[in-house]
């Protein structure tokens, strides 16, 4: 795995927004499949603190990562602030009752995770959400900090990506809800991969004609409607000149195509709320065939994120307010 970094205060990774809705759907589709089979139950206090090694790396972090968020802290035996470290977030692990599990590496002996994460030195904290790695903090940390960190995670899982934990028992047998469970293949899943792999290689026209190939059949599909927004905006802003695009947007405050091509950059570089806000601005200043074209563009952002996301809620009433 080469984990992509995502930011949870604010920068919007396209690949971490599809992740989102996919693992979502997986999740609630692997616990409705648990569920009919009588499984699913509850998981032991124990299995919230996990040591990982690189053969077990996929099955007990990604996959686990579907379910819960996994906090990965790298350590070693050597590494005096570790053996200070580590105890706090064990005990913070159980407090926190099956918001997140903690997957513990020992770098000496998981060399090729520790470059792959890009480590530079231990204590170093990271978080795994549906299938994407952020860092949370590398070095010594109070418990104050960690504890701000880990209630902004457990939130961003929740409301993101539908991740709300496992259900811990302290009568549970240890190792008895380990494994997660696993989705049925849906009918589409060879195509959106497909559309997948394309985006990710820069074919943003046959990532676009893929997904739309999925749409044709389920006109409904949310996974494919998610990647055919992210696709057609990356293709928009291919080739673009961002200081140039700034500066005619900057100059032209009322030109609609302006605003729209500096809305585009801006929530690709991650700035939501200025892409967000920049639009809003600009239905407020336009009227006619313009306006209607930024309130359009806006609706294609709001897919992008996420129709649950907090910041498109309050796009979308401060774009009523504009608009009436």
């Amino acid at each position: 795995m080469q984990p992509r970094n995502m930011s949870m205060s604010g920068v919007v990774d396209l690949a971490a927004v599809k992740a989102a809705q996919e693992a979502k759907a997986k999740a609630e589709q692997a616990r409705a499949e648990a569920a009919r089979q009588g499984g699913g139950g509850a998981v032991s206090p124990a299995d919230l603190v996990i040591d990982v090694d690189e053969a077990g790396f996929e099955r007990d972090v990604l996959q686990r990562s579907t379910e819960v968020p996994v906090v990965i802290d790298f350590w070693a035996e050597w590494c005096q602030p570790c053996k200070q470290l580590s105890p706090v977030l064990e005990r913070l692990a159980v407090e926190y009752n099956g918001r997140f599990v903690l997957a513990k590496i020992d770098v000496d002996a998981n060399q090729m995770l520790m470059q792959q994460f890009g480590i530079q030195g231990i204590p170093a904290v990271f978080a795994v959400v549906a299938g994407q790695a952020l860092p949370l903090f590398q070095g010594a940390a109070g418990e104050a900090q960690i504890r701000q960190t880990l209630d902004q995670l457990v939130t961003v899982a929740e409301q993101r990506f539908g991740l709300t934990g496992l259900t811990v028992d302290p009568e549970a047998e240890p190792g008895g809800g380990q494994a997660p469970a696993q989705a049925p293949a849906g009918p589409y899943d060879a195509a959106l991969n497909a559309a997948a792999q394309a985006l990710d290689a820069g074919d943003m026209g046959g990532a676009i004609q893929a997904y739309k190939n999925v749409l044709s059949d389920d006109p409904a599909n949310p996974e494919a409607k998610l990647g055919l927004a992210q696709a057609e905006l990356l293709q928009r802003v291919q080739g673009l000149d961002a200081q140039l695009v700034r500066k005619d947007a900057a100059d032209r405050p009322t030109d609609a195509q302006a605003q729209i091509a500096a809305a585009d950059l801006d929530l690709v570089g991650g700035h939501v709320e200025d892409a967000f806000g920049r639009l809003i601005d600009t239905v407020r200043r336009t009227t006619g065939e313009d306006r209607d074209a930024v309130r359009l563009r806006l609706l294609e952002l709001f897919e992008v994120v996420g129709a649950e996301d907090p910041r498109v809620t309050a796009a979308r009433r401060a774009l009523a307010r504009a608009l009436f």
